[in-house]
């Protein structure tokens, strides 16, 4: 083969290198990767996920166009996440995201790294547990979104009431071992103080124990039940729901989600927005912001949400003073 010949074959086949598409794994490696971790499942954080979706693009970001997301589900073993949160920081995630499973998704987080961005969702103060120096200054390689949770709890307790007869009694299912447990019961017992409204408190922190409370409380006659905002609750949330329709309770619940799975009622912030944000966030710092000159966003969207199919179940009626402050009806 002539020198001439050679030399442009050889340019051809350089062209015809540089015109075709790296291969795919070439292609995932140059995206930034935020590394999502949860205490949970996908099946029971389906809609918050697609909040967090949703904020992302807001920010101009698509996950398998210009961003990668690297799921890491504990599946209700939170001893599992200072594993995986270990593992999403070795694989160099740009931004790692914290949610589900209270302070331990947020333990884990903080503990993995010092350096990669964190963004987070929590219903627990982040000053009080460390995570930021303050909400409007965070300062360090930490923010997020701070959404209430157990203090809504004389809310919740103030719908239920209206389902009650006046001076019926209501149980109140608490986890003794949950984040803050005595300014939980406070809060509580303050409302129920506030109305005159008789309670009794039902302690659950294990699987026997929820069985043992739901016992209990077929023997206490009691009118209602509130379930109060706890990351073990709400990952038990069919099963509770389970138990309070077997014994034919009116009850309600933190989030959605319990509605959903056949509970009555449910007060409590929107996770679907609180991520939303989150995925917002995580946008932001992906071009450039710190989180530290990021304020921790307090979420005040709020949903109340009525099973009206539950209702019929259990031979209530809705009051119409209820029905139409409800966000959103289950039929």
């Amino acid at each position: 083969m002539r020198r001439r010949q050679f030399i442009t074959l050889l340019g051809s086949a350089a062209a015809a290198s540089l015109a075709r598409p790296p291969p795919a794994d070439a292609q995932q490696i140059k995206l930034p990767v935020i590394g999502f971790l949860n205490g949970f499942s996908l099946a029971e954080w389906a809609q918050p996920v697609a909040g967090f979706r949703k904020g992302l693009t807001e920010t101009g970001f698509v996950d398998g166009q210009n961003v990668a997301i690297e799921f890491r589900w504990a599946e209700g073993r939170l001893d599992r996440l200072p594993d995986l949160a270990a593992e999403l920081v070795r694989q160099k995630v740009a931004v790692l995201v914290a949610t589900g499973g209270a302070n331990r998704v947020l333990a884990a987080a903080k503990a993995a790294t010092a350096t990669i961005p964190i963004v987070f969702a929590t219903g627990t103060d982040p000053v009080a547990l460390g995570l930021v120096a303050s909400l409007n200054r965070p300062g360090g390689n930490a923010t997020g979104v701070y959404f209430l949770a157990q203090e809504l709890e004389g809310k919740r307790l103030g719908l239920l009431r209206e389902l009650v007869p006046t001076g019926s009694l209501i149980a109140v299912l608490l986890n003794p071992k949950g984040a803050t447990p005595a300014a939980q019961l406070k809060d509580v017992q303050a409302a129920a103080r506030a109305v005159g409204q008789p309670i009794h408190i039902l302690p659950a922190s294990s699987e026997r124990e929820l069985d043992m409370a739901f016992a209990n409380f077929a023997q206490l006659h009691a009118a209602a039940l509130l379930v109060g905002a706890d990351p073990f609750f709400r990952a038990r949330r069919d099963h509770i729901v389970v138990l309070a329709t077997r014994l034919a309770i009116p009850a309600i619940y933190e989030a959605r989600e319990f509605a959903e799975a056949g509970g009555l009622m449910s007060y409590g912030t929107s996770l679907t927005e609180a991520t939303r944000q989150v995925g917002v966030y995580a946008g932001r710092i992906l071009k450039g912001e710190r989180p530290a000159d990021l304020p921790v966003v307090q979420s005040d969207k709020f949903e109340f949400v009525i099973n009206f199919k539950t209702a019929k179940a259990l031979g209530l009626t809705i009051p119409q003073s209820l029905s139409l402050r409800a966000d959103d009806v289950i039929q």
